[in-house]
């Protein structure tokens, strides 16, 4: 805190006038777009920066970087973006402020409609659909003051946590930029980590809040299913939104935005969102947290994983935790197909449409046609099966969490890989069955339907970002950021590890 308050008086002291040298105002720009959200927030309350600045410091950026790693698409025309945030100025001369997010320039995951921006969902068939208005996060985030730069960069409908497509091509990690950013939440977790954009919204059914995020040296969290509210039919899906950022207090003041229930979603969580603006100041001491590792060598990791989070539990012990080895005692192969169940039967409501025309099957990626073929094969009986073992599994994690306060495991099987690679083949020696088995690791997470977060665990020998997934109990969302906090706290991985494209620009 005493290094914000230290930069805070000197921008107090700074004239940002649009006089100063070009040199000064590129130094200018880089403290801009790496300052955290929480810091940019009061500079721009305080007046002590403008919107204006903020916006074209973040343009510079992205025009810089993002060419490079393909992050954020559909962007809209500098002029117009740039009239928007001198409107947001304009608002705070009159003392009229929306909110946390006043002035930030944001770009909404290519999943989730945002009004007057194609929503292509990385697909050629939905290329020219244009939103005719807002996800409901999106209308919330716009409401506390955002304004949308453009959208970021997507896998085909979502499918895989590799972000690529035939409409914008492939996102890569600036921590390498000929590696993958990861999925689906690729191309937004790209974009925080580049400091293109302060904080972004994201969405995980299998881990795409996760995965991107530990590729990335990011936070992505995937909040119980509900509280940021999603589907306007009754029941639970499977699928998040959340928040991502590049520290926790700043996802926990988005969750705060996004969260809450709404009349027009009936599963929606009756939870205050304001809970997530309190303190994450904690005491830990007596607190445990089980390691499952690999799952008693049930995954395979690319060498070098284990090792990493490994390491990264000494924040756990240096923040009070008691770290202890745990077997949940569950038969993982049952739960594999379980996911595969729920996945092939999701996607197929999702899709069918698009399967049963020849010609739009024409355009889909073979990975969407089989799990839409796998989805047409599934009879009740088996989905009625797989949520009685969802149902046990759910039991055994809860009881696990009667134990200990968390359960914490790696995020991903291997470390990012080469961009121009669809999915990891093998691991270790073994052959992955599947385009999505290779990150069966996200799996326990989604199906228990508990809160769990992404934080930056470290990095490999050749400086490539892993994570570890922390659980927590149902509901207790809150005390899941607050542990990750501690853990931030104590371990400092991300704040001070820039990717290696920012030094140069």
């Amino acid at each position: 805190m005493a290094n914000r308050r230290t930069f805070m008086a000197s921008l107090g002291g700074l004239s940002l006038a649009a006089g100063l040298s070009g040199q000064t105002r590129a130094a200018t720009n880089r403290d801009i777009v790496r300052m955290d959200a929480m810091t940019l927030s009061r500079a721009i309350h305080e007046r002590s920066m403008s919107c204006v600045e903020v916006m074209a410091a973040h343009l510079d950026q992205i025009d810089r970087v993002n060419p490079v790693i393909n992050a954020i698409v559909s962007r809209a025309p500098r002029e117009q973006l740039m009239r928007q945030a001198a409107e947001a100025d304009g608002l705070l001369k009159k003392g009229i402020d929306l909110g946390w997010m006043h002035g930030f320039p944001v770009a909404i995951k290519d999943l989730s409609d945002a009004q007057g921006f194609v929503t292509t969902a990385g697909s050629p068939i939905f290329k020219d659909r244009v939103a005719r208005g807002d996800a409901l996060h999106v209308a919330r985030m716009k409401a506390a003051g955002c304004i949308v730069v453009g959208k970021t960069n997507v896998p085909e409908f979502g499918l895989g946590s590799q972000t690529y497509n035939p409409v914008f091509g492939a996102t890569k990690t600036p921590y390498d930029p000929e590696r993958t950013a990861g999925g689906s939440s690729g191309g937004a977790a790209a974009a925080l980590a580049a400091r293109m954009v302060p904080v972004a919204d994201g969405s995980d059914m299998m881990g795409s809040l996760r995965n991107p995020a530990a590729y990335n040296n990011v936070i992505g969290f995937r909040p119980t299913p509900n509280l940021v509210p999603l589907g306007q039919s009754l029941g639970e899906t499977l699928a998040c939104n959340g928040p991502m950022a590049r520290t926790v207090e700043d996802a926990a003041q988005l969750l705060a935005i996004m969260a809450g229930p709404d009349p027009r979603y009936p599963t929606a969580l009756p939870i205050d969102p304001r809970t997530f603006t309190g303190s994450l100041d904690r005491e830990w001491r007596g607190a445990r947290v089980g390691w499952l590792g690999d799952l008693n060598g049930y995954l395979a990791m690319e060498p070098g994983v284990l090792a990493v989070c490994e390491r990264a539990l000494k924040g756990f012990t240096a923040a009070g935790f008691e770290v202890l080895d745990y077997d949940l005692g569950y038969p993982m192969d049952e739960l594999w197909q379980t996911w595969l169940t729920y996945r092939h039967w999701m996607n197929r409501s999702r899709g069918l449409a698009l399967y049963d025309d020849p010609e739009l099957r024409k355009q889909l990626k073979p990975e969407h046609i089989w799990e839409l073929e796998g989805g047409v094969a599934i009879t009740g009986d088996r989905v009625s099966a797989a949520i009685q073992a969802r149902g046990r599994f759910y039991q055994r994690v809860s009881s696990a969490l009667e134990e200990l306060d968390f359960l914490v495991l790696p995020t991903a099987q291997v470390f990012p890989f080469a961009a121009d690679k669809a999915w990891p083949k093998t691991i270790a020696g073994r052959e992955m069955d599947t385009y999505h088995r290779w990150m069966e690791v996200v799996v326990p997470g989604t199906l228990s339907g508990c809160p769990v977060i992404n934080v930056p665990a470290g990095f490999s020998a050749s400086g490539l970002p892993m994570g570890i997934q922390i659980i927590g109990r149902r509901y207790q969302d809150f005390k899941v950021l607050q542990a990750a906090y501690a853990y931030q706290q104590s371990a400092r991985w991300n704040l001070d590890h820039l990717p290696r494209l920012l030094p140069s620009v």
